[in-house]
């Protein structure tokens, strides 16, 4: 870990994990511990419209999302190598300090640097972000993160209320899957994380690998379970052989939005979506 966030992480009380815990009941709670309405259904009248949204930040896809999507929801962006997921995260907390909210990103698999350094090539002054207070980034080394997860995953309702954020991205959820062996335990541990994601109140987005068969899947198929939303990032190829970048909101909780495909570009000033666009 690097920074002057360093004191964010400390020490929690929780305990470690039990193998003995009953994991057939452990399977019944573990796809219901979010419900708070279906994602893949057809929606026939609109949802409350008291409920806070914010808009993502990504231009065509905003607008596929009716009203945007609800504040404090907890969001998976779902791809392969390639498809623009960490951008997808920066261009999020991006238009989250333009709405003059604060914003967290924590980097698990680069460097705070190489982070700063990628927003700072897409126009976005993470530093001057940084310096003002606006903007925290954390990285955290694999290693001392194998030896303190259940300390991060304490202190993180904390480290959102000390900075006062109300935007935060964890790139990438996969690197916390892939630190068990065991299925049980894995699902329990990313179980208890995204639940203090959801406890600490921010709105949170996280990124993850998808599995090399099935775009629409995670590599453990645990992360789409557990989130309010997901958006699916994929390689689409024709029959001649042109591929593109094709973008589908697989579910948002609470929301009428679009189930179309669209194509979409990552350029040098983002990441755009043809909504108007088909993808052939």
């Amino acid at each position: 870990m690097s920074g002057d966030e360093d004191d964010w992480f400390e020490s929690a009380d929780d305990g470690p994990f039990d193998e003995s815990e009953d994991e057939e009941l452990f399977e019944e709670d573990f796809e219901s511990a979010f419900e708070s309405g279906g994602g893949g259904e057809d929606f026939e009248e609109d949802f409350e419209s008291e409920i806070p949204r914010i808009d993502l930040g990504i231009e065509g896809l905003d607008e596929m999302v009716q009203g945007g999507v609800p504040e404090r929801s907890l969001l998976a962006v779902m791809g392969a190598a390639g498809t623009g997921k960490t951008t997808f995260g920066l261009q999020f907390l991006q238009r989250g300090i333009e709405n003059d909210e604060k914003a967290i990103f924590i980097a698990l698999e680069e460097s705070r640097d190489a982070v700063i350094q990628a927003a700072e090539e897409k126009g976005w002054p993470f530093e001057e972000y940084i310096d003002d207070r606006k903007l925290a980034v954390v990285d955290l080394d694999p290693i001392e993160m194998a030896n303190s997860l259940t300390s991060i995953r304490g202190d993180l309702p904390r480290l959102v209320d000390d900075f006062d954020a109300q935007r935060l991205v964890l790139d990438s959820v996969s690197l916390l899957e892939m630190m068990y062996d065991k299925q049980a335990e894995r699902r329990m541990e990313i179980f208890d994380f995204t639940r203090a994601l959801k406890e600490a109140g921010v709105t949170t987005m996280v990124t993850s690998e998808a599995s090399e068969g099935n775009p629409y899947a995670s590599r453990h198929g645990i992360i789409e379970y557990l989130t309010d939303g997901v958006f699916v990032l994929q390689y689409v190829r024709s029959e001649f052989r042109e591929t593109r970048l094709a973008v589908e909101i697989q579910k948002i909780r609470n929301a009428n939005h679009s189930r179309e495909t669209k194509p979409y570009e990552i350029t040098s000033d983002g990441i755009s979506v043809y909504q108007q666009a088909n993808i052939f």
